[in-house]
């Protein structure tokens, strides 16, 4: 037997325990078992001066005690490089596109330190995405993270791929779509949508599929930031890196801790729960050569925003972009609700007085508007006030003027998708403020650009009429 071989003592599920007589490997090492080595084990612990505790990365069927095991000295590397744009990759780097793997291709590590606090930037930047509810109410920072909440079919997709297209075609900057625990189907039906959009030439796609181990799915992130990371650092460009779902990342720990024999915390998450998702987030941030910024989306246990995972989430984010069943219901796309939605960006040293002023004044119509929906729905329009009817006119058109049609749906809506600059919106909402469109109907500021478009789509209304 080599130095650099094992025998493995016991097997219990992905847990796997191997004994080596001479140089034991250190923590993260990576270790091959089977005939031809297709079972790959991650060491998680020494447990004394010749046993090594590994978790499993790949299905273990076929391991038995006794079995030989090659310990390889080096940690899980993913692919690096321009070669792994437009493609798709597993956790161990192999692409599941059906195509042939990229040619030359460089591997890292996926365990990498935070940026050095010298090398962070200080100033707080706008992310701009070209969607006017997101960057006048709810601005996302540049090298920040947001977290996008939403159940199933309320848009989140359509929301992240239509951020993907206005990042790579007016940004030229890098999409990572990091799938942890995702379905294959909502894989699959990404990565056709990427295709027909015409975004996939400047993205990586990466999944760690719901039926893989926990040890795939917890590395899965990993892969994703390093790839991420190159780009920034070695391509001096800003990436786009989505996440789908971060609450999966932390499962996949709280399984992985169970098997590895920890006492659980609260609600039986991992006790290094706080530690794993710092150490994954610290990574993402804005350095003097280029920002990582990450929209993750994020599911809440049972709703309940004290859940230890929605807490320790909710302390990593800078903006909180909340999906609302009822306004998708209502056909106000991007379903976004204004009034659960926050950025910490939103104040005046950031943004300046005049968005400040306009974005808190929108949030006051809008929600003046709400407590008066429950009169409206009892005793009708006409049994308010003069100002409330005038308030309930201007919300109305705020909200209409708010939705905006998308580049990525334009096949199913046939409306040419618009990006909207910060100024457009800003004066649209200013303009509806001050009360410029009292007469125009709703539906000319429905699904509109900027402003400007309203007089066009009145004028084109009354000369069909």
């Amino acid at each position: 037997m080599t130095n650099h071989q094992g025998t493995i003592v016991s097997v219990r599920g992905s847990v796997v325990d191997i004994r080596f007589t001479e140089d034991l490997p250190p923590i993260h090492s990576i270790i091959r078992a089977g005939d031809t080595g297709q079972i790959i084990l991650e060491v998680l612990s020494q447990r004394d001066s010749q046993h090594v505790r590994c978790i499993a990365l790949t299905p273990t069927q076929g391991l038995t005690r006794g079995m030989l095991v090659e310990n390889t000295g080096a940690p899980l590397q993913a692919p690096v490089g321009k070669q792994i744009l437009s493609r798709m990759f597993d956790v161990f780097g192999n692409p599941i596109d059906r195509l042939p793997a990229p040619p030359e291709l460089e591997w890292r590590s996926v365990h990498h330190a935070p940026p050095p606090l010298a090398r962070r930037s200080t100033k707080s930047e706008v992310f701009r995405t070209g969607i006017k509810i997101i960057d006048v109410l709810m601005p996302l920072e540049r090298g920040g993270k947001a977290g996008l909440f939403g159940g199933a079919g309320v848009g989140k997709t359509v929301l992240l791929t239509e951020m993907i297209h206005n990042m790579l075609g007016h940004q030229h900057g890098v999409s990572i779509f990091c799938g942890i625990g995702e379905r294959c189907r909502e894989g699959e039906e990404l990565y056709r949508e990427m295709k027909e959009a015409g975004v996939l030439s400047d993205m990586v796609m990466i999944f760690g599929q719901m039926n893989e181990p926990p040890g795939a799915r917890f590395r899965i992130a990993h892969a994703a930031l390093t790839m991420a990371e190159y780009f920034r650092d070695d391509e001096h460009r800003d990436v786009l890196l989505l996440v789908d779902n971060i609450f999966r990342f932390i499962q996949a720990g709280s399984e992985i801790s169970g098997m590895m024999g920890q006492m659980p915390s609260r609600l039986g998450y991992q006790p290094t729960m706080g530690t794993e998702l710092s150490s994954l987030e610290e990574r993402i941030a804005n350095t003097d050569t280029g920002a990582i910024t990450s929209i993750q989306a994020v599911y809440v246990p049972a709703d309940d925003f004290t859940d230890p995972a929605a807490v320790h989430t909710f302390s990593h984010l800078s903006a909180s972009i909340v999906l609302s069943r009822k306004r998708a219901a209502e056909g106000l796309y991007p379903a976004i609700d204004p009034l659960q939605s926050n950025s910490q960006l939103a104040a005046p040293g950031v943004v300046g007085n005049r968005h400040y002023t306009i974005a808190q004044e929108i949030r006051r119509t809008l929600a003046q508007y709400a407590e008066l929906k429950d009169i409206i729905a009892m005793l009708g329009l006409e049994q308010l006030s003069p100002d409330d009817r005038n308030l309930v006119g201007r919300a109305r058109r705020l909200e209409r003027f708010l939705t905006q049609p998308f580049f990525t749906t334009e096949q199913f809506t046939g409306l040419a998708g618009k990006l909207v600059s910060l100024d457009d919106a800003l004066d649209g909402c200013e303009r509806i403020l001050r009360d410029e469109f009292k007469d125009y109907p709703e539906s000319s500021l429905y699904m509109i650009g900027s402003i400007d478009e309203a007089e066009q789509k009145r004028n084109a209304t009354q000369s069909a009429a």
